[in-house]
Formats: structure tokens, sequence, C-alpha cells
């Protein structure tokens, strides 16, 4: 499949301009190329026009990319929501993970990384907006999971991941990347070596960067509608 460089282009130069409007270097800020319900052949040609990360968030999907597409090398991404009975496969098959939100599931991912592998890069899933039915940690509990994450084995803590409250109102969005923004700082200000904060999509990705984010996550702008 043909993949169109003028939407990778077109992301690309969004990115450029909100960091400018932040004042920021485009080089703080990284692309992860979300391929949910995409075919290997569209993942593929977008790593041909130079995207090398790539987020999926269905474990069974993943892996049947990964292994279409065992001869490039793409820097794979969990972000989907963590099943215990599934960690040693997502363990052994992504580079980073960005949606631990327990204790269990930080034992399980440490213990079950190959030996063989290079340390999993760990990102928090924090709920900044307290919504009951989304995962992630609550503000005041990120701290403790961070500091359990310390030092384990086949992991490393890169930082933190969200995923806001879906409105229409930009203001509401900008809250919640300001909240975030505050709790990475404060994970910094306590003493833990991070340096990804993951947040900010489609639709929000200026707000995002204008708050800190170092990693957005784009899918429908990059591959266009999900089929």
């Amino acid at each position: 499949m043909n993949m169109n460089p003028d939407r990778l282009q077109n992301v690309r130069s969004r990115l450029e301009s909100a960091c400018k409007q932040a004042c920021r270097q485009p080089s703080e800020v990284s692309l992860l190329a979300v391929g949910k319900r995409h075919p290997a052949t569209s993942v593929k040609a977008l790593f041909e026009l130079g995207q090398i990360a790539f987020g999926e968030n269905q474990l069974q999907e993943a892996l049947k990319k990964q292994l279409e597409l065992a001869d490039t090398a793409i820097e794979w991404h969990f972000i989907g929501q963590i099943q215990s009975n599934k960690t040693a496969e997502i363990a052994s098959h992504f580079d980073w993970v960005q949606s631990v939100d327990r204790e269990k599931i930080l034992n399980r991912l440490s213990s079950q990384r190959p030996a063989s592998l290079a340390p999993l890069n760990i990102c928090l899933q924090v709920n900044v907006d307290r919504e009951s039915q989304k995962a992630g940690l609550m503000p005041e509990e990120v701290r403790k999971l961070a500091a359990s994450a310390v030092d384990r084995p086949g992991i490393c803590l890169r930082g933190l991941m969200c995923i806001p409250r879906l409105t229409d109102d930009p203001r509401r969005t900008l809250e919640s990347f300001r909240k975030m923004r505050q709790i990475y700082r404060d994970l910094q200000a306590g003493g833990f070596s991070v340096d990804t904060l993951s947040m900010g999509m489609s639709a929000d990705l200026e707000l995002a960067i204008m708050e800190g984010s170092t990693m957005v996550r784009i899918g429908t702008d990059l591959f266009g509608p999900r089929p």
C-alpha cells in the first residue's frame, strides 16, 4: 500500500510549528504513529517514509504486524490496557510499554523481560482527570509506583502517559495537560530520572506541546480514518 507522504509531512509541520509557538526545539518532541486497525502494509509504508516508532493497543493485532514486519527496525510501543495473562508476550515483543498502572503489572513485566533484550522502557499511565471508566493511576499514586519501578531488573522507568477527558473545550484539555506537566515535574524534582511525558493526539497535539509533552501519539492524521 502506498502511504500519502503529505500526511506525515503535515503532522511534522504541525509539530514544528507548535514547538516554535512554545519556544521549544522540535527535537524535544518525538512522534509515535498509532496504527490501530490499519494493516501492516500501511505501517511499513510509513516506516519507509522515515517514521520509526509505532504504537499499538491490541496485543494480537500488534503481534501479527510484528511478524509481518520482522525485517524492519521498527520501535514498538504498547499503549493499550494490560491484562495480567498478556504480560509475558508484551515483555518479549515490545521496546516500550506506556500503560503501566499497577504494581502487579510492573512486577510481571520486570520478571518476564528476556535477559537477552535491552530493558523495557516503561511509562506510568495517569488518570489525570479521575474518570471512573478510564484506566490509570490517580495522581497521588504516581510517586509510589514510580519508586517501585526504580532499579528493577528488566525495565527502565522513562516517564508518564495520559489520555485526558474527551471534550470539545480546549480550555479543559489544556487544564488536563497542565496538571500532567506538574505531576511530571514533581517526579523530576523528587529525584526520579524521567525524560518522557507522553500526551497529545491528532486533535490536541499543539496544546500538549505547549504544556511540555515530549511524545505525541498520532493515528488518524497519519493513517487516515480507521478501517
